[in-house]
Order: structure tokens, then C-alpha cells, then sequence
């Protein structure tokens, strides 16, 4: 579907303004394309899919049995996989960044900003979308995790409170990289930015291992780190123990990561040439 066939847009109020229900329609239309978009190039789902695989398989047997104990590799699989859930959302996030920037150079965006419609529903319609990919990555994932011996000590419900709170702050990260995407001027600009921030917060976190051992400066980072409270909450909602401080803290994080970046980002999009 390209930007002219999306249904003919409602015209803005007098003020300038589109209807809330204008604007989910816009969404709704502009979501449509993107998945057409990766129907028609079915090799943009490669990294949802081969990710997960590829990441709990290298890290439960590369890792596993240092931390776990040799042989033990299967027990570290219930510590390891929340915090993957973590990472999922980060590693997603970033291709929406370097997506923006690669569509700005094919003047994809630059068609869409002469369509009557708010330009926040084209930002948003493609998070709406990654985050679609963000929950087969993240099934990917809990499935391979199931088949090599993860278990749950709560409850389904549990389960699936972490895979939302996961979407949840996936979904801000992406604000993050939007951003970034309409700031630097060339998509590998961008994923080498992006690597430059997310290699410190994924391994200077509780993803991989527990942070008791690290050096005592390290370890006063991994308690301010998102991505520490986000693999703590998801491992304390699947594994059992006290989730109230981690699962706040995501959400706080989320909200302002978002309430912070979606203006600059949305901003950002009116005036990039």
C-alpha cells in the first residue's frame, strides 16, 4: 500500500486540529502499510525471529555453565530468559530508528507530510507495528525457553504481566530511536549510535548475570540502569519473588522516557528536510 492509497484522510478542523477519531483511522491505515511492507519483504522479520534463537541458545551454553555450574546450564535458562525479554525490546527498537532514517531517504516521510493528517499517527503507526514484532520476538523467545527448561513459578498471569510490561517499555525505546533516526544523517550513523548506548546498558546490567559480583561502582550503575528494573521485574513476575519496587521503576521509566522523547521526536519529524 503506498501513501496514495490510503483512505482520503479527514480534513483538519478550522484550527488546524484532527479528531481523536480521525487520527486512530489514520493510525490504522498507515499500521495496514507498514505490515504490507514486510509482507511483501518477509526478510525484515529475520532478526525478530533468528534473534531469540540465536541469543538464548549462545548465552544459556556460553554462559551457563560458568554461572550455573557445568552442567547445570538448563537452571540458568530461568534467570536468563526474563532478562532477554529486556533485550528484545532494546535491539527491536533500535531498527525502528535506523527504518525512519531509510525511509526519509527513499521520500517516503516527506509524502506523508503533505497529507492532511497529524503527524504524530505516522510515528505512532510504526510503533504500533514494531511492537506487533517485538511480541513474536518475545514468543520466539518463551517458546525456545520452554523447550530447553524454562519454568514458571507463578502463574500464567504473571507470565503475561511481564511480556506486556516489556512491550511497555520496548514501546518507549522506540521514541528514543525515532529520534535518533530523524537527528543523524545516515541509518548506519544511527545503528552505530545506537550500539555505542546499548552495549554499556545491556551488559552493565542484571541481564546476563546477577550484579552481587561486580565491582561496587558497577553495581551502583546497574540500580539506576532500566534495563536492571525491567530484567528484575520480569524475572521476579515469572520466577517468584518481591516485584513491587522493579515494576514501578520500569513504568516510571517508561512514562518518562516517552512524556520526554515523543514531542522532540514528533517535533523533529515537522521540521527535518
Amino acid at each position: 500500500m503506498s501513501a496514495a492509497t490510503i483512505s482520503a484522510p479527514t480534513a483538519p478542523a478550522e484550527d488546524g486540529r484532527i479528531g481523536l477519531r480521525a487520527n486512530l483511522r489514520h493510525i490504522g491505515a498507515l499500521a495496514r502499510r507498514n505490515m504490507l511492507q514486510i509482507k511483501q519483504d518477509p526478510e525484515s522479520m529475520f532478526d525478530a525471529v533468528l534473534m531469540p534463537i540465536i541469543f538464548i541458545l549462545l548465552f544459556t551454553y556460553v554462559f551457563g555453565g560458568s554461572i550455573a555450574g557445568k552442567g547445570h546450564e538448563t537452571e540458568y535458562v530461568d534467570y536468563l530468559v526474563p532478562g532477554l525479554m529486556a533485550m528484545m525490546g532494546m535491539n527491536i527498537a533500535m531498527a525502528v530508528g535506523t527504518g525512519i532514517n531509510d525511509d526519509f531517504k527513499k521520500g517516503v516521510m516527506d509524502r506523508f507530510r503533505t497529507m492532511p493528517i497529524a503527524r504524530s499517527s505516522v510515528l505512532i503507526a510504526k510503533i504500533v507495528v514494531e511492537v506487533g514484532r517485538m511480541l513474536i520476538a518475545t514468543m520466539i523467545l518463551l517458546a525456545m525457553g520452554f523447550a530447553i527448561g524454562l519454568t514458571v513459578s507463578t502463574s500464567v498471569l504473571h507470565l503475561l504481566a511481564a511480556v506486556a510490561l516489556s512491550m511497555t517499555f520496548g514501546a518507549s525505546l522506540m521514541w528514543i530511536f525515532i529520534l535518533l533516526g530523524l537527528t543523524m544523517k545516515t541509518a548506519q550513523a544511527v545503528q552505530g549510535v545506537a550500539m555505542l548506548v546499548l552495549m554499556p546498558l545491556q551488559f552493565g546490567s542484571s541481564i546476563f548475570a546477577p550484579t552481587s559480583n561486580m565491582p561496587g561502582w558497577l553495581e551502583g550503575f546497574t540500580k539506576y540502569n532500566p534495563l536492571s528494573n525491567l530484567a528484575d521485574a520480569a524475572r521476579h513476575l515469572i520466577n517468584g519473588g518481591p516485584v513491587a519496587h522493579s515494576v514501578w521503576m520500569t513504568l516510571a521509566w517508561s512514562v518518562a522516557i516517552t512524556v520526554v522523547t515523543a514531542p522532540l521526536a514528533v517535533a523533529k519529524f515537522r521540521k527535518r528536510t
